[in-house]
């Protein structure tokens, strides 16, 4: 049966809902279920999709760091390339979040309501997490920023237990530890440059985005599920570009066509294949598994990172690497089953 493919946003809404009802569209095989299947067939179907949504968005975020450190040959700073990163992301979150006001005008309300807490998370989860990355990288290897990125899930719990007074489990406490000795492994397969200046400088500054990531998602826990998860990551990713397009002008103006083509190229490719596309696959993961499934399953990050960082930007990663790296997703593994 032929159905016409909606609106662009429309699109989108119905791929992350999963509700093509007779469409012609270029996916639609992807998501065509068949109905004449026992319950447990469609059920494990559901899950297959699921699971290689899941898998399929974090490898595509594992591209970021890879993108952008060739992105940096073409000597351009951390600032622009943010900022090219949000100019291209920016109209697709808009439009997504005209959508669902015009869908449900509630959530306007609910948006004004929340507006002081849509500003600060998201000033905070993609705004300074995003900069200190990028920042971060111009020192650091790929491989190891990843690694580094990846104990999130560890902040997430300690602030959660002084702030939030949540208990840790023995086993989390434990699993935590062996993380950050995983990441210790990890920087002392970088020993010939663990003295330098620089590579501290980006050590500190992926800390300190991990740091303030952490900070979003125990912010956006409070605030996401009042008011809709796709509507208030697409405003906190709002504010955040608005907030790097001012940094950027003051810094270097409005002057954004002095960059060689490739880095354009590289820079639409973040915001669409490292940013947007694998933000709502995660998204329709977590709906169909469940976030504690879908976060373990995002544990290939790192190793996709190291792989392509072996391959496309020649790092060279050491045995000892692998084992703190190995060890760090081992270990947030513990700590998000037990959470």
């Amino acid at each position: 049966m032929k159905i016409r493919c909606p609106a662009f946003f429309v699109f989108l809404e119905k791929i992350f809902d999963g509700r093509f009802e007779g469409s012609i569209c270029p996916i639609e095989p992807l998501l065509k279920i068949d109905l004449i299947l026992p319950p447990h067939r469609l059920i494990m179907r559901a899950v297959q999709y699921g699971g290689l949504l899941a898998l399929g968005g974090s490898i595509l975020f594992s591209t970021k760091a890879i993108l952008v450190k060739l992105a940096y040959n073409y000597d351009i700073d951390s600032v622009s390339l943010l900022n090219l990163r949000m100019l291209f992301a920016l109209p697709i979150f808009v439009g997504i979040a005209i959508h669902k006001f015009s869908q449900d005008r509630t959530k306007v309300n609910l948006a004004l309501e929340y507006k002081w807490s849509i500003i600060l998370f998201g000033f905070l989860g993609y705004y300074i997490a995003s900069l200190a990355d990028l920042e971060g990288l111009k020192f650091i290897d790929a491989s190891l920023e990843r690694v580094i990125i990846f104990i999130y899930p560890t902040l997430v719990v300690l602030l959660s237990y002084f702030f939030l007074k949540k208990r840790i489990t023995r086993v989390q406490l434990y699993a935590i530890i062996a993380t950050y000795i995983g990441v210790v492994i990890a920087l002392s397969g970088n020993m010939a440059v663990a003295s330098s200046e620089n590579f501290t400088r980006g050590i500190l500054l992926v800390l300190l985005s991990a740091f303030t990531y952490a900070i979003y998602l125990i912010g956006s826990g409070m605030v996401a599920p009042k008011m809709g998860t796709r509507i208030y990551n697409s405003l906190s990713m709002t504010v955040a570009a608005l907030a790097i397009i001012v940094h950027n002008a003051l810094l270097h103006g409005f002057n954004i066509l002095e960059f060689p083509w490739e880095v354009y190229l590289i820079a639409f490719l973040i915001s669409t294949l490292s940013t947007v596309i694998p933000s709502f696959m995660i998204v329709e993961g977590i709906r169909i598994l469940g976030a504690s499934k879908t976060s373990i399953i995002g544990t290939i990050g790192p190793i996709s990172t190291i792989i392509l960082a072996s391959f496309i930007l020649q790092e060279d990663i050491h045995a000892i690497q692998w084992i703190g790296s190995i060890l760090v997703i081992v270990s947030v593994v513990f700590v998000l089953v037990k959470k």
